[in-house]
């Protein structure tokens, strides 16, 4: 009953942190199953069981709160949906935790762009935030980021939040809201087929159930946090959470000492809370220098 309740917490938090950032859900939750002793496919399997109501829960705070930019929720969800679908079919012969390290380094190269992008190139809000990516940018984002997503138990946030949030035409919080309510069709499609390929005995229900109960109280929470938090700031949150996650990732893989790995994860952190005050001191100051020049 203890393990389930510290699960139920996991899932809050995960799913607080997928929400107000756009991922990490599946890496928070792959990341305990598997210290569990369970396999990627049933990791995975689970995971994207217990994201059907997560993210379900998740989409309608979203859009509740008009979070979501429907003009390419359905350009980036289609693709991603079938290609999830694949990628599960793939993952039941393939141990999928071995094509991780290999993402994690391009998306922690994604995370350094965003951080410096935001700290440097994005002051002051732009007044014209709307939708410029095309059906040719978006499918083929939503193939890499279902097929992913369903392979490595988590992917669809890290691999579409970062490129979009990369590209202009768009602020951080439309592309978190969309993210994430897009993210309820990955699941379903990537849990239509494990238990096509995998059948139902290998998914571990309690875990499903705990991990669920937690994410969906998270998940209206998130939606509100995203809407409040201004959108220089998302930009610098979400590039340091994607360096720490896929440090973490690459870090498993080479197995390096824990005193060394610890160093690490301090010197993330610490690069991360000195990007954080310096964006909210520069802010201040972008904002005083405007104020004077304006008429």
């Amino acid at each position: 009953m203890n393990k389930l309740i510290i699960f139920s917490l996991i899932g809050f938090i995960a799913q607080l942190i997928d929400g107000s950032l756009g991922m990490g859900f599946g890496a928070t939750s792959s990341s305990l199953l598997l210290m569990f002793g369970i396999a990627p496919a049933a990791a995975s399997a689970s995971i994207h069981m217990a994201e059907i109501a997560t993210t379900a829960a998740s989409g309608a705070s979203h859009l509740w709160f008009k979070n979501v930019d429907k003009r390419i929720l359905w350009k980036l969800t289609i693709p991603g949906a079938i290609s999830a679908f694949i990628g599960a079919a793939f993952l039941s012969s393939l141990p999928g935790d071995k094509i991780k390290p290999f993402i994690s380094v391009f998306l922690i190269l994604l995370g350094f762009y965003i951080l410096i992008r935001f700290l440097f190139f994005n002051h002051l809000p732009s007044k014209n935030q709307g939708s410029t990516f095309s059906s040719k940018f978006l499918t083929p984002l939503g193939i890499v980021g279902g097929f992913f997503d369903a392979v490595g138990g988590g992917g669809w946030g890290p691999i579409t939040a970062p490129v979009l949030i990369a590209k202009n035409g768009i602020s951080p919080k439309k592309v978190i809201g969309t993210v994430d309510t897009s993210e309820f069709a990955i699941a379903v499609s990537a849990t239509l087929g494990f238990i096509l390929f995998l059948g139902v005995e290998q998914y571990q229900w309690q875990w499903v159930i705990a991990f669920m109960i937690g994410g969906v109280i998270a998940a209206p929470i998130a939606a509100w946090l995203v809407r409040i938090v201004p959108s220089y700031m998302l930009g610098v949150l979400v590039g340091g959470f994607i360096i720490l996650t896929n440090s973490m990732t690459i870090i498993k893989s080479v197995s390096l000492p824990v005193s060394l790995a610890a160093l690490t994860y301090v010197f993330i952190i610490v690069i991360w809370m000195v990007a954080i005050i310096y964006q909210v001191k520069n802010r201040k100051r972008s904002i005083a220098v405007n104020q004077r020049v304006s008429p």
